[in-house]
């Protein structure tokens, strides 16, 4: 689309008929006739009511911000995963704006004289339309639920792994899949618009300080994302709620960043992960002249660094605190584990972080970081726990 005018509203409060109050929809109806316009996006939720009387009004088609968002969504959307979401919220937004017109509301008539002529077929096109979509819903949301039942098979799957998972958030266009290709040497579609990312995409990482971890990345944030979007795509967000912990992409060179990383805990209030440990990264280091005002972000904000995505600049500085709040969810393990326990030693040197391995005539003495998964293996082995009970 092409923007052809833009109209800015301040008022105290929404108007309950029109939001923007009846003046202000009738000064949109001659700037639509002005420019020739075919269609008026207003930037915040309207209620059905709203969005009709600003229809009538302006004579053309209304789209609130939830509408335009779900359109995007819909563009992105590739997986059959990402297709029911967008599907059901759709639909969900659908449904309360349904409305029946003309001889479309027929019904059944009266009994009385004044009800000769008034018989319909008995069930309004409304009421039928209000009915397939419900069942529609309720279709979607059994699949979205056998989606949901897989997804956790697959990550039952990977914390079999005992590798921590690590989710990507961030503000939509942020540089979140760049920075994965970036780190895997994926090749996932990185572009700067909105929600390029629906899908959750997820690859293995192998840093170069030994360090292994499963990076998802995530559908992009915005400001006032609507509840009820948040909901729909609860499925997707899943990688973020099982996540050891995040790593929250910032778009340094935005001119609203502070709004942006509000917006982005916003969400992940929501989500109830806000306690998670979160590595910061303000990304796209490259961009600014301003290294003063860079530095300034990452002193002030906890495990923080600043890089270029796109570059690669700064890179070794994420995977030092990668290892660091990697390191910190892990335990060191001190046991003499017997040799009959080989495989406990191969998940060790495999999973975890050897720092030393003696073999002694009772056993290979071993002191490991090890996951919480994997840690508690050895725990019958520990030199400081008493020995188990045959």
């Amino acid at each position: 689309m092409q923007i052809v005018d833009e109209m800015h509203v301040r008022r105290p409060y929404p108007d309950p008929q029109f939001y923007i109050g009846s003046g202000n929809a009738d000064d949109a109806y001659i700037r639509v006739q002005d420019t020739e316009a075919t269609i008026v996006i207003v930037g915040a939720d309207l209620s059905p009511t709203q969005q009709r009387n600003l229809e009538k009004t302006t004579t053309v088609r209304v789209v609130d911000r939830t509408q335009l968002i779900l359109d995007i969504f819909a563009q992105r959307a590739r997986t059959s995963e990402g297709k029911l979401q967008v599907e059901l919220a759709q639909l969900q937004y659908l449904l309360p704006r349904l409305a029946g017109k003309g001889t479309a509301m027929s019904r059944v008539g009266g009994g009385s004289a004044g009800g000769v002529a008034t018989r319909g077929p008995g069930e309004t096109k409304l009421e039928t339309d209000r009915r397939r979509v419900r069942k529609r819903i309720s279709v979607l949301k059994d699949e979205l639920e056998d989606v949901v039942k897989h997804r956790t098979v697959q990550n039952k799957a990977r914390k079999e792994l005992l590798v921590p998972n690590v989710a990507l958030v961030g503000y939509t266009s942020a540089g979140k899949s760049t920075l994965l290709n970036l780190l895997s040497g994926a090749d996932v579609e990185a572009h700067a618009r909105l929600f390029a990312t629906l899908d959750p995409t997820t690859r293995r990482v192998d840093l170069s300080n030994g360090t292994s971890i499963i990076l998802s990345d995530t559908v992009g944030f915005i400001r006032n994302l609507p509840h009820h979007l948040v909901a729909a795509f609860r499925a997707t967000l899943e990688e973020v709620i099982d996540a050891d912990f995040l790593i929250h992409v910032v778009d340094a060179s935005h001119p609203f960043v502070d709004e942006q990383r509000a917006a982005v805990i916003e969400v992940l209030t929501e989500l109830g992960v806000q306690e998670k440990p979160v590595i910061t990264i303000f990304n796209k280091s490259d961009r600014i002249r301003d290294q003063y005002e860079l530095r300034r972000l990452v002193m002030e904000t906890e495990n923080a660094c600043y890089m270029s995505a796109l570059t690669g600049d700064g890179r070794d500085y994420l995977e030092s605190l990668i290892k660091k709040v990697a390191s910190q969810m892990m335990q060191l393990i001190d046991a003499v584990v017997p040799y009959e326990r080989g495989d406990l030693i191969a998940l060790c040197h495999d999973r975890g972080r050897v720092i030393s391995a003696d073999y002694a005539p009772e056993g290979i003495h071993v002191r490991a970081y090890l996951t919480p998964d994997l840690a508690p293996r050895l725990l019958p082995y520990s030199i400081d726990s008493p020995p188990t009970q045959e």
